[in-house]
């Protein structure tokens, strides 16, 4: 069950970061973002009125809030390098680094993967590096894609880290975080913040979907390794890539047919370990 909710968090991940950079180019990033967190805040804070709590310590929502700064953080940069950057290069490089620091921490704080695991690990950040071209940055997105790794990173291990009797209040907690963490990109822009309805609707819609991807990764941290549900969770990549294809015209190389397989392969190794 774990695996399957951590893919499907990616399924999600992947869908919001593609709708997410298109709206990002039609709208100001900023307004993209913090009205994201919105809508983000309302679906968690509704998810965990409806999935009642064992217990809720205050050592859990801290926790969430924590990871709720690297979520605004890595929202924050994501749309702003998509916003300019090719939605082929942004993503992956945000992922592949997000990945190998969500690992790295989660081996320091206990885990200990399968052999088969850990092959699936290894050959993830490869696969994903190559699914971006091996890092080629024809529109400038790079530098925000690395800025926005570190507040991934962030975002999945603090919240693995709050007990499962908590349930989504967690996520929830961080939300108001990156609501309060993105205020001042808001209050600088505050101009961009008025977006027509529809756009605007659209902006909270996709922090919504982004709020829907982060529960389901939290119900697989809980079911498995963090390594594993990190690594997971963050193929989200393939399918932006795929929609930006297929939809956006970006020319698809050899290096990134490679790198879409061995993301395959990563999965079933990490299913199976």
């Amino acid at each position: 069950m774990g695996p399957l909710l951590a893919l499907t968090s990616a399924v999600f991940y992947g869908i919001v970061d593609f709708t997410g950079g298109l709206l990002s180019r039609r709208a100001h990033f900023a307004a993209v973002t913090f009205l994201g967190q919105i809508g983000g805040l309302l679906l968690a804070t509704a998810a965990a009125l409806l999935l009642p709590a064992d217990s809720v310590r205050p050592v859990d929502l801290l926790w969430g809030a924590l990871s709720g700064v690297g979520s605004g953080a890595a929202m924050h940069f994501l749309n702003r390098g998509l916003s300019h950057g090719a939605m082929s290069v942004v993503v992956p490089v945000s992922a592949v680094t997000g990945v190998g620091l969500s690992v790295v921490c989660g081996v320091l704080l206990g885990d200990r993967p399968t052999a088969v695991a850990w092959l699936g690990i290894v050959l993830s950040a490869p696969a994903l590096w190559m699914v971006c071209g091996g890092g080629k940055d024809d529109g400038g997105g790079v530098p925000d894609g690395l800025l926005a790794s570190a507040g991934i990173a962030l975002q999945y291990i603090a919240l693995a880290q709050a007990d499962a009797s908590s349930g989504l209040w967690p996520v929830a907690a961080g939300r108001v975080a990156a609501v309060l963490v993105l205020l001042p990109s808001a209050a600088r822009h505050r101009r961009r913040l008025r977006l027509p309805p529809v756009r605007a609707v659209q902006a909270v819609l996709v922090g919504a979907g982004a709020a829907l991807a982060l529960i389901l990764y939290l119900l697989a941290a809980q079911r498995q390794l963090l390594a594993v549900a990190v690594v997971l969770a963050s193929l989200y990549p393939a399918l932006p890539v795929i929609l930006g294809l297929a939809l956006l015209h970006e020319r698809l190389s050899p290096r990134q047919v490679m790198g879409l397989l061995g993301a395959g392969i990563a999965t079933v190794l990490l299913s199976l370990g």
